[in-house]
């Protein structure tokens, strides 16, 4: 009896930096030939096919679909806060284990043609991992951050036994010891944010911790490429003894489409496209376009110190204000569209981006980031300089990384006044303007080569999918 064909499962963290590029992993595979299901939950379903061609997207693909499954959260949940991803994940357990548990079990692969032959799911879904190793289904892991912040995650254990967290007093400038790799640049304050905790006992630390404990998957996909975190890259090996670094996947599924534009929409949140036709009435490299991402939130004050120090900058800017974005109200100060009214002329906020485009834009000339790591990467291709303001987890990290390391990009961690944010802006768009766009433009062309054929993010796909049909073939 022939082998069944490969049948990949495919599991992503229900989050909008998590579900696109694992959405753009999915098409590389099925343009493969691989059979693909994924599973999608009931909330991030329902937006996708509202605010996006999703389906349309993968009508294309005979051999995809997708499986809707509650996230186990009330649908009133907002999805964001301190505590969210703890909450997600416990009600993911919840809610997914049990389909889990079916699809891989060997009384219904003998059922299901193809069966499943191969797990694809967010390396922070444990529990899918033990479920795919009892089953005895091979399991592969996607990480939807940086190298650089993975590393710095897995090496919490080690800073947690050595001392170094919780940190013993309030200096934040201090160099880190037992990061490999980044002992002369890491500091304090670029540590992941969870620890920054006086107690390693609260969960979200735990949880760091533990995962590292627990059984993980031998097989590693990354949306990065060895040009920009080679040497992290190989320190990452000694734990995954198979990595696959694909990425810039938006700009990978982009050449594999032969596409001179960028690939469709994958929001979670309506698109206001008003603002491109806002840019084209501006000169070139103008424009400080700014955006948050889709789960960080700021204080009204923090609002607007940032209002002030733009403004005040004197420069054009395109700020994304998701309409839940700003946490806590105050009657006595004016509203975001109060502000705008004020400043119509050299500003414009909307609720939600088309970032790609955005980004792309002649117009645009810097970017204000929280340093989320597709916001780099996007970053990165359009060759805009960076402006970081990290919120929480690997975003500190990254922005170091931009700043010391890549130096495509500035640091504003862990303050937000309007003097520093006027400066900083200046900074960004005058002062180190040419000297940040030589760097990523450098890298921008590097990440572009990764990408297409005989490049290294092109050959470690090749790889993957021959590996995903080794392995497949073996557990059948």
């Amino acid at each position: 009896m022939s082998s069944p064909s490969p049948h990949i499962l495919m599991f992503p963290l229900p989050a909008q930096g998590d579900l696109s590029p694992m959405l753009k992993l999915a098409e590389l595979l099925c343009l493969a030939n691989l059979k693909v299901t994924f599973i999608n939950s009931t909330h991030n379903h329902r937006c996708l096919t509202r605010y996006s061609d999703i389906e349309t997207r993968f009508s294309r693909y005979p051999e995809f679909e997708f499986k809707v499954i509650p996230d186990g959260l009330p649908e009133d949940h907002p999805r964001t806060g301190g505590m969210w991803l703890l909450e997600l994940l416990k009600g993911l357990k919840s809610s997914v284990q049990p389909f889990l548990r079916e699809r891989l079990s060997p009384e219904s692969r003998s059922i299901h043609n193809p069966p499943v032959t191969c797990l694809i799911a967010d390396a922070l879904l444990r529990f899918a991992f033990h479920v795919a190793n009892e089953a005895e289904v091979p399991a592969i892991g996607f990480t939807a951050v940086g190298a650089c912040a993975l590393w710095a995650f897995t090496c919490i254990p080690k800073l947690i036994e050595a001392g170094e967290v919780p940190f013993k007093d309030d200096e934040m400038d201090g160099l880190v010891q037992n990061v490999p790799g980044m002992t002369n640049f890491l500091r304090r304050r670029d540590l992941p944010s969870i620890c920054r905790v006086k107690d390693v006992s609260i969960p979200d630390i735990q949880f760091a911790v533990n995962i590292h404990k627990m059984w993980k998957p031998q097989y590693l996909v990354l949306n990065t490429f060895e040009d920009l975190e080679g040497p992290i890259l190989s320190l990452i090996q000694e734990h995954w003894p198979r990595i696959y670094p694909v990425g810039p996947l938006h700009t990978h599924l982009k050449y594999r489409l032969g596409l001179t534009e960028g690939t469709s929409s994958t929001s979670l949140w309506e698109e206001d496209r008003s603002c491109i036709s806002w840019l084209d009435q501006k000169p070139d490299k103008s424009v400080v376009y700014v955006s948050f991402g889709s789960l960080a939130s700021i204080t009204k004050d923090q609002f607007m110190e940032f209002w002030a120090g733009l403004v005040q900058s004197k420069k054009y800017f395109l700020w994304v204000v998701r309409s839940n974005m700003i946490v806590g109200s105050d009657p006595d100060r004016p509203s975001p569209n109060e502000l705008l009214e004020g400043t119509k002329e050299r500003g414009l906020m909307v609720g939600w981006a088309p970032q790609e485009e955005v980004l792309s834009h002649r117009a645009v000339g810097g970017f204000l980031t929280h340093s989320g790591w597709n916001s780099i990467l996007e970053s990165i291709l359009a060759g805009v300089p960076m402006l970081c303001w990290p919120a929480f987890a690997d975003q500190q990290v990254n922005s170091r990384y931009v700043s010391e390391v890549w130096r495509i990009g500035l640091d504003m961690k862990d303050v937000c006044d309007r003097v520093t944010v006027e400066k900083m802006v200046r900074y960004l768009m005058e002062v180190k303007r040419e000297e940040l766009e030589r760097s990523v433009a450098k890298m921008s062309d590097l990440a572009k080569k990764s990408a297409r054929e005989s490049g290294s993010s092109y050959c470690n796909l090749d790889r993957l999918v021959q590996d995903i049909k080794l392995i497949s073939k073996e557990a059948s």
